[in-house]
């Protein structure tokens, strides 16, 4: 095969894209394949990144105005997560890489 870290990352998208969906399709498999089905992207609490870098990032990513960003990451570190961005799937998974890019752990799911 390829590189060691392309074969680690594709394996991870495949995993990490298909799983979830896997479950949608067999119950509700027009759903799955409309184009405007929403999607989130969830940014999950860790213990590594300051609250203060947290703001930053979805200040700087999104555009978000410190009061928003705050809230959001407020929500992460006590809900232990938040919805930071929603809209269709591609969307979602390059605000998902764009977070990974800063250290944040960052997932895509369907807005159900």
């Amino acid at each position: 095969m390829g590189g060691h870290g392309e074969d680690e990352r594709a394996h991870w998208e495949v995993t990490a894209v298909s799983v979830a969906p896997a479950e949608v399709e067999r119950s509700e498999t027009s759903e799955q394949t409309a184009p405007d089905m929403p999607w989130v992207t969830i940014v999950w609490n860790d213990p590594v990144n300051l609250m203060s870098y947290v703001t930053y990032v979805f200040q700087t990513v999104f555009g978000y105005a410190k009061p928003k960003a705050h809230k959001l990451m407020l929500d992460v570190h006590h809900k232990g997560k938040a919805v930071v961005s929603s809209g269709g799937r591609e969307a979602m998974e390059r605000d998902a890489e764009t977070l990974h890019g800063y250290g944040l752990w960052a997932t895509i799911s369907h807005d159900s």
